[in-house]
């Protein structure tokens, strides 16, 4: 087939007949025989989808029962030829011929309607079921006998098909083609010249159809004529169209007409004989009879009528043709066909009304109202059936679901057609309810009361809360939580915890009844769905007593300091109420029961015990026999199981003055067992101070004896050597020249007037730090001894603090008697070392002070860590009494007026030595001096002189 047919035969045509939010309809038109794989028409252009929609949508061809040419392709949105398609195999010679199918779509539930149109291709030559055809022709045929020939059968349509036909040779017959109503047309040889038998017995024509397609396509059959003798009148039948009747699925032999053709001639030329033009595997027709009847099956639905030219021939050979048409008459002999086109196997409980679950297709192929058909489902289920358009349903929710109520549902769909009697058909589906979280757990009861007895063991499993949910799977899963409270200003969770899968409450602790009787917490239930759902429920624990508490007497009071008796006078009657034991129990119940009893007496003939009350009366009149001394012990008992108990001791004194009382108790002795523990107690309390103060005693002597040594060492040397720091040893506000800080190591001796001074090396564990916050105050960074405490002991001298010195008026000696300003504030560092009395005084203070602190107020002396706030000069033994002053002719006194003098003379000479000091600070500052040798004076030798006497 060239191009150019092609092309002009192919008519692509788009028509959207409908197109709405449920379904629509286009329609294409294609050629037949177009090879596989030729584009049909892009779909998702004419059906305004989206690629993604098709994809997404899991877009696919619905046929039914019908094979598929045609096929999608998701990827580009056309429809593709998929196989051969044969217009006359598909539809025959109905005409228009059309493929229809569906499109269905999903998420949400969508389908449109395809048609698409095959057009007629010239595949077809008309052609004859016989390939040759024999006429007996009696001479004496008139001009003008016609004589019916075969018609071809060509399956192509329209222009394709079969339109005309021609006879050669054109001697003897000519063509002659008649129009039938139906379209047909019927093809006959017509005698223009007479025949002669004896010029030419035997003819041969070729008849040959041809059709209207481009090229033409022909067919042809051989026409063999022979030329009999004469009969000159040909049969002709009664009717020129015949017309039957037949209902489908009749029994075969079934007589549906009788054909009838007369022959005026007599004898065999008027003998008749009927036949087809064609063969016919349905029908078939007696040649002598003209009986018309049905040997095989006709169905409505492939075929409403058939039609079929008919033959009468004499034995002459002259014939006539009719025709016959046989309508069929449909039976409801076809039930309703279901066709599920797409379903949902499963549907959330809350999905809303008019929800597709299924799209459903419904054919019926007999006709009218035999066709007709009405679909329905089971009853009081929550679901209903809709058309959605002619034979297509859909299966929807109506009304809302619950998963609780039904998990499944068995939807019957039957469709059931108008005829008499009516067909159906029906089909199940199953649809399974999924669940949603729509339901909180709910607990047995509405709160839970349980109880518990104390002292119980911690962890023990007191009862379980259960809730349950009436969802499904991982929606049903409950688990519990404690909720936070205090119980008492304690939190819930350090008294019970609640398992999360069993919700078994277990003790975390031990409960005492007497510290609490009840509490009270919440627990709650939370399902395992998203959101998760929860309901709360309040849990009471009651704590139940234990006989866990002995009984406490409360009177009389047992003491071991003092002895405590009752009086009962000597005239006391019978019934005499002599004292009352008062006991308690911390316990409740029966287990907070008392009762008294008499468990040991002096005379148990003398006194009894209330057994409920506890009060010790007399049981008989009091004599003069009866021993003044009594002892009862009473035993407390609670109603318990096991019960405990407590006991007590009553003395009572059988007397009438307390003189006498007095001295019957003071030999009083206790039980045996009681002193020999007492005593046991005694003598070991005596061991331990005994040894406490041996031990004492003896440090205290080895104290006064080292410190006793240790003077005797300082004044056997002519004069102790205290070290002499220069002014630039400490700078306390950072003012001053000294960049480092250093120790100093002092070595002194004993017998001679030199010491030596060394320095060591920076130690920084070691440094003196002056705190400015605290006036007067010298701190360690290590505790250590001072060195005059341990004078033996090779040790460092603290520098000197800016407030350890005296006032003016308190110092001795010439030192005290003036200096400059920053040295009476506390603030420069010493400008002249310390004088000999100085030092001596400091020594024989630091010999006699006992008590001391590392805490040193202003006006006090800081000469060790160890004096207390309290040490002023007032503790000071005033040392200058006659203390010979080197370089000066003052003699330092005791007497106050006198000091007042000698510090006024002082306060002179030391101005005048602070101003030339002053001046030699510069050449100081350069060079530190060493500290001068402490030489021995007159009046250091008087003073040591002294001491030795003493």
């Amino acid at each position: 087939m060239s191009d150019r047919t092609m092309t002009r035969q192919v008519l692509l045509f788009i028509s959207v007949l409908s197109l709405s939010s449920v379904h629509g309809q286009v329609s294409y038109s294609i050629p037949e025989e177009m090879a596989k794989g030729s584009l049909v028409g892009n779909i998702a252009q004419d059906l305004d989808l989206d690629i993604k929609r098709l994809k997404s949508g899991k877009a696919r061809i619905f046929t039914g029962d019908s094979a598929e040419y045609i096929e999608l392709n998701k990827e580009r949105g056309v429809l593709l030829i998929k196989d051969r398609i044969d217009r006359e195999t598909l539809c025959g010679m109905t005409t228009p011929c059309a493929l229809h199918f569906q499109i269905i779509l999903e998420n949400p539930m969508e389908f449109f309607r395809v048609t698409v149109e095959i057009t007629d291709v010239n595949d077809n030559a008309p052609s004859f079921k016989k390939t040759e055809k024999r006429f007996e022709i009696s001479e004496s045929a008139a001009i003008g006998a016609t004589f019916m020939l075969e018609i071809a059968i060509d399956p192509d349509v329209d222009l394709n098909c079969l339109q005309s036909y021609t006879l050669n040779p054109i001697d003897f017959f000519h063509l002659k083609l008649k129009n039938q109503p139906d379209g047909s047309k019927k093809v006959e040889m017509v005698l223009q010249k007479p025949l002669d038998r004896e010029k030419q017995e035997q003819l041969s024509l070729v008849l040959t159809a041809i059709d209207g397609g481009e090229p033409q396509l022909s067919g042809t059959v051989q026409i063999h004529v022979t030329v009999l003798d004469i009969n000159d009148n040909a049969p002709v039948f009664t009717q020129e169209i015949y017309k039957a009747t037949v209902v489908e699925n009749s029994p075969k032999g079934a007589l549906l007409a009788t054909v009838s053709a007369s022959d005026a001639d007599k004898g065999s030329n008027s003998m008749v004989s009927y036949s087809f033009s064609s063969s016919t595997d349905l029908f078939e027709l007696d040649s002598e009879s003209g009986e018309f009847r049905l040997i095989g099956h006709v169905d409505y639905e492939k075929a409403k009528y058939y039609q079929m030219f008919i033959e009468a021939m004499d034995e002459g050979g002259l014939s006539d043709s009719s025709k016959i048409i046989i309508d069929v008459i449909d039976v409801n002999d076809n039930s309703p066909i279901i066709i599920i086109m797409s379903k949902s196997s499963s549907i959330a409980e809350d999905s809303i009304s008019n929800t597709v679950i299924a799209m459903i297709s419904v054919n019926d192929p007999d006709s009218d109202s035999n066709g007709q058909v009405h679909c329905g489902i089971n009853e009081n289920i929550p679901f209903t059936i809709k058309s959605i358009s002619n034979a297509f349903y859909s299966l929807v929710t109506d009304s809302d679901l619950d998963r609780e109520r039904a998990s499944e549902y068995n939807i019957s769909v039957t469709c059931s057609d108008e005829g008499v009697p009516s067909l159906s058909s029906s089909v199940t589906l199953t649809l399974q309810i999924s669940d949603v979280n729509d339901n909180a757990p709910v607990f047995e009861r509405s709160s839970y009361e349980a109880y518990i007895i104390e002292n119980n063991t911690p962890g023990l499993s007191t009862f379980t809360v259960n809730a349950r949910d009436a969802d499904w799977n991982q929606n049903a899963r409950v688990s519990y939580i404690l909720e936070d409270s205090s119980v008492n200003g304690v939190p819930v969770s350090s008294y019970v915890s609640v398992s999360a899968d069993s919700g078994v409450i277990h003790a975390v602790r031990s409960f005492d009844y007497e510290q609490i009787k009840d509490f009270q917490f919440r627990v709650k239930a939370q399902d395992g769905g998203s959101p998760p759902l929860s309901s709360v429920v309040a849990v009471r624990i009651l704590v139940q007593d234990q006989n866990d508490n002995a009984p406490q007497v409360l009177y009389p009071v047992q003491t071991s300091s003092s002895l405590v008796a009752e009086m009962v006078p000597r005239s006391a009657d019978v019934g005499y109420l002599v004292t009352k034991v008062v006991a308690v129990d911390v316990d409740s119940g029966q287990n907070a029961w008392l009762s008294y009893k008499l468990q040991k007496a002096t005379d148990r003939a003398l006194f009894e015990v209330g057994l409920q009350n506890g009060e010790i009366r007399t049981i008989r009149q009091v004599n003069d026999k009866d021993v003044v001394k009594q002892r009862l012990t009473v035993v407390v008992e609670d109603n318990g199981q096991p019960s405990r108990s407590a006991t007590v001791n009553v003395n009572v004194a059988v007397a009438d003055s307390f003189p006498e009382v007095l001295s019957e108790f003071t030999d009083f002795t206790h039980d045996k067992d009681y002193n020999d523990n007492l005593t046991f107690y005694l003598v070991l309390a005596l061991a331990v101070v005994s040894f406490l103060f041996v031990t004492c005693l003896v440090v205290i002597i080895s104290v006064k004896i080292h410190r006793w040594r240790q003077s005797r060492v300082l004044y056997h040397s002519n004069l102790p050597v205290i070290p002499y720091y220069p002014p630039r040893y400490a700078d306390t506000l950072g003012t001053g020249t000294l960049q480092h800080v250093y120790n100093y190591e002092v070595c002194r001796t004993t017998d001679s007037r030199k010491s030596d001074c060394k320095f060591v090396r920076p130690c920084s564990e070691n440094v003196l730090i002056m705190d400015p916050s605290s006036t007067g105050t010298m701190q360690r960074m290590q505790s250590e001894n001072n060195i005059l405490d341990e004078p033996d002991s090779p040790g460092e001298q603290k520098p000197p603090n800016a407030d350890w010195r005296f006032t003016q008026g308190q110092r001795p000696g010439p030192s005290g008697a003036g200096g400059p300003p920053e040295m009476a504030m506390g603030t420069g560092p010493w400008p002249n070392p310390p004088t000999e009395a100085e030092q001596l005084q400091a020594l024989m203070a630091a010999a006699n002070v006992s008590e001391a602190t590392a805490t040193l107020g202003p006006g006090t002396m800081g000469l060790s860590t160890r004096y207390s706030p309290q040490f002023t000069l007032q503790h000071v033994p005033d040392y200058r009494q006659n203390v010979y002053i080197p370089g000066s002719t003052a003699t330092l006194t005791s007497n106050p007026q006198q000091q007042q003098q000698q510090q006024q003379m002082l306060m002179q000479q030391q101005m005048a030595a602070q101003q030339q000091a002053l001046q030699a600070q510069p050449s100081e500052a350069s060079a530190q001096p060493e500290p001068p040798k402490a030489a021995q004076t007159p009046a250091s030798k008087k003073k040591s002189t002294k001491k030795e006497k003493k």
